[in-house]
């Protein structure tokens, strides 16, 4: 094919273009000539842009993030070590119910009840975290009762009940048979309140009102032969007195008539405050 002197002469300038990426001169519509860069395929970009948001960057290599993991997120934790209340208690109960837990129920998540969840977690093929997570709680619910009233508080640390308003005057140790509590008052104001244990159905603890009428420190029953420190008789052979078997075993037992106490160090101190004539009223 020929090729005509203009059209080589074209040709020339349009390679030269090509490899120096002069400037050629457009005419306009009136014209003008307005300089314009023209740019090879390859070189569209200057060395100095920036890439775009998104844009690759040159010479960086690609990277395929796959497909994204399907991840199941862990179970919701409902109570852990250091959290109180009734709901602890709860958890706590139930898992006396199957032997994990003997302590208690304190209404604190403590120690012995991240052990306990821990060990009930694990024989059931659960992450064993210690925590109670929304799973465990449904697996322990499923395998439990609801807990009664004294279930909740085996061991003790039950509210108060109101005082009896022959309580309200005076110096009187107040027991409450409904609440399992006796608080030592002055003048209507509660000085102490500690948990109590009562007598079995066939040596029922007497209610009523009543004087302390005998104080006993190291006292030893001459019927049971058993100790009862820090006695204070208001009735007969009954007293109000320390118990280590309360302290050890809760309500799971009864006295022979006297009040209980299970925590030495305030009938100690309750024992050191009382003096023979306080009253003593016993109710429901």
């Amino acid at each position: 094919m020929r090729t005509t002197g203009r059209g080589r002469s074209l040709a020339a300038l349009l390679a030269l273009i090509a490899v120096s990426g002069c400037r050629a001169q457009a005419v306009d519509a009136h014209g003008t000539r307005t300089p314009v860069r023209a740019t090879t395929g390859s070189a569209a970009a200057s060395e100095d842009a920036k890439p775009s948001a998104g844009s690759a960057v040159p010479g960086a290599a690609s990277r395929d993030p796959g497909p994204t993991a399907s991840r199941t997120p862990p179970p919701k934790v409902l109570w852990s070590r250091g959290d109180r209340g009734r709901d602890v208690r709860e958890v706590q109960a139930r898992l006396r119910q199957l032997a994990w837990l003997f302590e208690g129920p304190t209404g604190t998540y403590d120690f012995a009840t991240v052990t306990a969840v821990r060990g009930f977690q694990g024989k059931r093929g659960l992450a064993r975290t210690g925590e109670l997570d929304a799973v465990t709680w449904q697996r322990l619910l499923s395998m439990t009762h609801e807990p009664a009233r004294w279930e909740l508080y085996a061991f003790g640390g039950q509210p108060a009940a109101p005082p009896d308003p022959r309580c309200m005057t005076g110096r009187v140790l107040c027991v409450s048979k409904t609440s399992r509590t006796l608080r030592w008052m002055v003048d209507g104001r509660t000085v102490s309140v500690m948990d109590v244990r009562f007598g079995a159905q066939y040596t029922p603890t007497r209610e009523g009102v009543f004087s302390v009428n005998f104080k006993s420190r190291y006292h030893v029953s001459t019927i049971y032969h058993t100790s009862m420190p820090y006695a204070m008789f208001f009735s007969g052979g009954q007293a109000v007195h320390y118990s280590a078997d309360f302290a050890a075993r809760g309500y799971a037992g009864a006295s022979h008539g006297c009040v209980n106490v299970r925590d030495e160090g305030k009938i100690a101190a309750l024992f050191a405050q009382v003096r023979t004539g306080d009253k003593v009223v016993v109710y429901w």
